[in-house]
């Protein structure tokens, strides 16, 4: 293996989640007001409604399949007693099912970011860059899937007895770079761009995808200036301290102004 390719499986996975982590604390700590989704709902929202939803949904269980595939060893499938076969329809049916809905949505929030003249002005750079490099791994693991678990041979392609412990050494630190070499060239380059979205992930509005409105049920209410003389002799509910203000006549407002 060249020192190209060593760098690629061993010291590139460590580089982007380093920049993942610090950027994320670094972003959390200095940007919080931009900690953001940047929502553009109020642009157009009949297009948001359904291609939202649909990307959000199916990259949920993409991700979910990424981490039962990956990080859960193929011995311990075979002790539940699932066969390869078994398994591969498993993988292969839910991971196709997810991987469209991930796309149609996705084609759905792009064709409203482009078509939409409010959405298309209140895209940044930034934006553009990211969707670029979001498409990228989407894209090319689709590719993957299906020109090697589909329309590959028969069984398709065991990435348990490669990618899943080389991705399990390079998380102990223990990495071993050599299992990477035999994979095929559809999937090596969905891993390298999806290490390189998680490398640009803090810089970028994916960094609502790892915050959750946690406190949200338990925040304070906020308190306007009530007329109701009522309020006066009643507990004060949770919130912030109301703030008192002066009552003005009309008349004698009118005669200043």
């Amino acid at each position: 293996m060249s020192a190209f390719e060593t760098f690629f499986w061993t010291g590139f996975p460590y580089l982007a989640l380093a920049m993942l982590i610090v950027g994320l604390v670094w972003r959390y700590r200095y940007d919080k007001f931009g900690w953001t989704s940047r929502s553009s709902q109020l642009h157009e929202s009949a297009l948001l409604r359904w291609a939202s939803p649909m990307f959000h949904f199916g990259i949920l269980f993409v991700g979910l399949g990424h981490v039962m595939g990956l990080l859960i060893p193929k011995s311990w499938t075979q002790a539940l007693g699932v066969s390869e076969h078994a398994y591969h329809l498993m993988a292969t049916i839910g991971g196709t099912a997810a991987g469209v809905m991930t796309i149609v949505g996705l084609i759905g929030l792009l064709y409203r970011r482009i078509v939409t003249k409010s959405v298309r002005f209140a895209t940044t750079k930034n934006d553009i860059f990211m969707y670029v490099l979001l498409c990228l791994p989407i894209g090319l693991g689709f590719w993957a899937t299906l020109q090697n678990q589909i329309l590959g041979v028969p069984g398709g392609y065991d990435y348990r007895e490669t990618i899943s412990p080389w991705l399990r050494s390079i998380l102990t630190f223990q990495p071993q770079p050599e299992l990477i070499a035999l994979v095929p060239t559809s999937f090596k380059l969905h891993i390298i761009a999806g290490f390189l979205l998680f490398a640009i992930w803090p810089f970028t509005r994916l960094v609502h995808v790892v915050s959750a409105p946690v406190m949200y049920p338990t925040r304070p209410y906020v308190v306007y200036r009530s007329r109701e003389e009522s309020i006066q002799s009643t507990a004060r509910p949770r919130g912030w301290d109301p703030v008192q203000t002066r009552p003005q006549n009309r008349d004698s407002r009118s005669q200043g102004a």
